[in-house]
């Protein structure tokens, strides 16, 4: 199961304190406590796993380790190690504390997002000509807590959108190596699927029913998958009694969750068009081009149509 929004809380590692001590030998003798080390920082990194949220589900709380006290001799305790979270391609880093919101758009893309204490100094530091023994030393300073929320909206260079049943995952699969589950029955899909068509990444959002963007269904969940793509391909069956409700209830949905979403490129996709006479493929085409002049008929068994499509699509992102 693909988790796409989790929140959790980071915190960066405290600076060591800093330590009083003298030199023992003789002839010697001064302050040689050394600085406390640094807290740990608090990374994000980006990796290409879309399911790399997943792990942070039960767990909500994470931390660097401190920075370890100074010592004797003039030497620094060890800083904290950093701790590096991993989050999926295309997460958005709202934290809730600042209102700051980050975006890892790329693999191995790495955002420090907690700074570690500094490590306190010890008393070697406060000696002066008219304080020749101090025994003054500093506390590590804290380091800095954030609370976040991570929201994964996928990157993907196509959306594929529509009904239940509008063909969306048979079409994925044969469009690319993908594996996606098909069946007879609405909402075959619960979670996105990806795809690649030579370098091309195309994503199969779950269906999508009328009042989708009020919460109804799981279009809510995902449709802000459909954000970052560059098109979008509308698939309507032509099994369905009315494409043009059909098409006019996802438009609909779209504006209502995101206004910019219907300014996409968009081209529809007629699926099935092994279910019906060629007649009532060349009609229901003419009426469609009415609402948008980018209309192609296709079915999953028919290569020509597959052809036309992958043409169309390496056409668009050019």
């Amino acid at each position: 199961m693909l988790t796409d929004e989790v929140k959790i809380k980071v915190s960066a590692g405290d600076g060591g304190n800093g330590v009083v001590a003298f030199d023992k030998v003789k002839m010697s003798l001064g302050p040689t406590g050394g600085r406390g080390g640094n807290g740990g920082d608090v990374y994000f990194q980006g990796v290409s796993d879309v399911f790399a949220l997943r792990k942070y589900r039960h767990k909500r709380e994470y931390w660097a380790p401190d920075g370890k006290n100074g010592r004797g001799n003039r030497s620094d305790g060890p800083a904290g190690k950093d701790l590096i979270l991993t989050v999926p391609i295309g997460t958005v880093l709202h934290n809730l504390d600042t209102k700051r919101d980050l975006e890892i758009t790329k693999s191995g893309q790495k955002i420090l997002v907690a700074k570690g204490g500094v490590g306190g100094r010890g008393n070697f530091f406060f000696r002066s000509s008219t304080n020749t023994s101090p025994e003054e030393y500093e506390e590590g300073k804290p380091g800095q807590e954030f609370n976040f929320e991570l929201e994964l909206r996928l990157i993907a260079d196509v959306g594929l959108i529509g009904l239940p049943s509008a063909g969306k995952s048979s079409l994925l699969n044969e469009l690319t190596a993908a594996a996606a589950k098909v069946a007879p029955y609405h909402f075959t899909t619960l979670e996105p699927n990806l795809g690649d068509l030579d370098g091309v990444i195309i994503a199969d959002i779950p269906g999508l029913i009328e009042g989708a963007s009020a919460g109804r269904g799981l279009g809510i969940k995902f449709l802000r998958h459909i954000q970052r793509t560059k098109f979008l391909l509308h698939c309507i069956s032509l099994e369905s009694p009315d494409l043009v409700k059909d098409y006019k209830i996802i438009r609909k949905e779209l504006e209502n969750y995101n206004p910019e979403l219907i300014r996409k490129r968009e081209v529809v996709l007629l699926t099935k068009t092994d279910l019906v006479d060629k007649k009532m493929v060349d009609k229901q085409v003419k009426k469609m081009q009415k609402l948008n002049p980018e209309v192609l008929a296709v079915s999953v068994h028919d290569w020509e149509a597959l052809a036309a499509l992958k043409e169309k699509i390496s056409q668009l992102l050019r």
